[in-house]
């Protein structure tokens, strides 16, 4: 329990506690000192003035008479007084001999054994000159001892307290955190067990703990969400890539029972090949999604110009859209000016590009256009008048090798609005879909200026997306 960080902490206080006790008694006691010095000094300097007064009113006899009625009155050793002669022979008082003190009026400090109380005292005396006569008063230090005691009784019972106090928080202390720190130990057990639907409990109370525990929470959640995300990616490669795999080597097996001629085997060749880059096509995905879900491709942000890339996409698919009689258009307003990793936008616009191409119908229109908003972001809008996504596909759309019931005639493993998702995340923002009844509207926004993003000099922007390593356009 002494290695305990509450009982240690509380130690810690405790003695923070004893160090101000002491700062405030060290003055305390001082200024006791020195009060009840000066009071006594003033006490003997009015004994001394007041047998003076007995002195110069009744003579020495009339003192002598009067110091030994006090003395008799007294309770013992409390006043010590003595009356002499010029020789030093005493007259009057409770001493037997002037004891070693100077016969000079003034205040001093002598100790010597009491005719009456007996032991060595420590006493004030002061001392007065009566003409031919040495007169000397003085008090018993030992009189305020009884208090000097009480005080240092106090401190001390104030420190054990202080002490006492310390301890029993510290235990209290070290209980609840125990018992909160119990509950978080078995839910991090039950985690490492494999049960990642474990969470810490929190609280209402806005404390330390509790703060931290939806930290961890938080933290969990993205735990789970990456290890499902993790398993589903796992299944959907194993599920993508057992076609292709399979169709590959049923062609070369198919080749090498049969041995057909030439042309029949070159064609069955080429099959292969596109099936291998089919396979390369997934990797590449996969290990781009990975570059940016780990925000390694924020190093590559450059200031870009969005119309230009937009503009140069618009130009490399023109081809393929008129093939289907498709008006693709492409339009800018304002400012275009941005910050972002040119590679990986010019990906995006031409996936997004791609997916309307293959769901607008003949004779169908697509319009990509480029405009900034307040704030200083641009963005960056691929509309079609196709059939659309559901409203309950819409979140799904996103997820990698996901391929809506639209989708499945058409080629593609799921990557493409995944990888678009991934680069507008990238850029801070998300990709956003809506109705036009028909049709569908996908919106990328980028942030107009970044504090990594270099002069786009530095790193040319590719001429065309074809140009683009890494994947080509997929479908969702």
């Amino acid at each position: 329990m002494v290695r305990s960080s509450a009982v240690t902490l509380a130690l810690g206080y405790v003695a923070l506690g004893l160090v101000a006790l002491v700062l405030f008694a060290a003055p305390l006691w001082y200024a006791w000192q020195g009060t009840i010095r000066e009071g006594r000094a003033e006490i003997l300097q009015a004994d001394a003035q007041r047998l003076s007064d007995v002195y110069r009113r009744e003579g020495i006899e009339g003192l002598r008479n009067f110091i030994d009625a006090r003395i008799r009155m007294q309770i013992a050793g409390d006043r010590i007084l003595l009356l002499t002669d010029a020789s030093g022979r005493p007259l009057a008082g409770n001493l037997d001999a002037w004891p070693s003190v100077p016969t000079v009026p003034g205040d001093y400090r002598v100790q010597f054994d009491l005719r009456d109380r007996g032991g060595l005292q420590a006493v004030l005396v002061h001392v007065a000159s009566l003409g031919k006569f040495n007169l000397l008063v003085g008090r018993d230090n030992r009189l305020f001892a009884p208090l000097e005691q009480r005080f240092w009784y106090g401190l001390t019972g104030a420190i054990a307290v202080l002490f006492i106090a310390g301890l029993l928080i510290g235990v209290i202390t070290r209980r609840a955190l125990m018992s909160r720190v119990d509950s978080i130990r078995q839910t991090v057990s039950a985690i490492i067990h494999g049960d990642l639907k474990h969470r810490l409990p929190t609280h209402l109370s806005d404390d330390e703990l509790n703060t931290l525990s939806r930290t961890i929470n938080g933290m969990l959640d993205q735990i789970e969400q990456l290890v499902h995300g993790v398993r589903n990616v796992s299944n959907s490669i194993a599920h993508d890539l057992r076609t292709p795999l399979a169709e590959l080597r049923s062609r070369l097996e198919e080749l090498a029972l049969i041995r057909p001629p030439p042309e029949q085997t070159f064609g069955e060749i080429d099959g292969a090949v596109a099936d291998v880059d089919r396979v390369i096509r997934i990797f590449d995905a996969l290990l781009r999604l990975a570059e940016i879900d780990a925000g390694l491709r924020r190093s590559g942000f450059v200031a870009v110009d969005a119309a230009e890339l937009a503009a140069t996409a618009v130009e490399f698919y023109a081809p393929a859209a008129e093939l289907k009689e498709i008006a693709l258009t492409f339009r800018t307003e304002g400012s275009t000016a941005a910050a972002g990793d040119p590679v990986l936008l010019a990906q995006a616009l031409s996936n997004l590009i791609d997916n309307a191409l293959k769901f607008t119908p003949n004779d169908g229109r697509i319009d990509v256009s480029v405009q900034s908003r307040s704030g200083g972001s641009v963005e960056i809008s691929v509309a079609d008048n196709g059939p659309g996504i559901d409203d309950a596909e819409k979140a799904k759309v996103v997820e990698r090798f996901y391929r809506g019931d639209a989708s499945r005639g058409t080629p593609g493993v799921g990557l493409g609005l995944s990888l678009a998702q991934a680069v507008a995340k990238l850029h801070g923002s998300t990709l956003e879909l809506s109705d036009l009844n028909p049709g569908l509207r996908v919106l990328l926004t980028i942030p107009a200026d970044s504090p990594a993003a270099q002069p786009a000099s530095d790193v040319p922007a590719p001429s065309s997306p074809a140009r683009l390593p890494g994947v080509a356009a997929t479908s969702p």
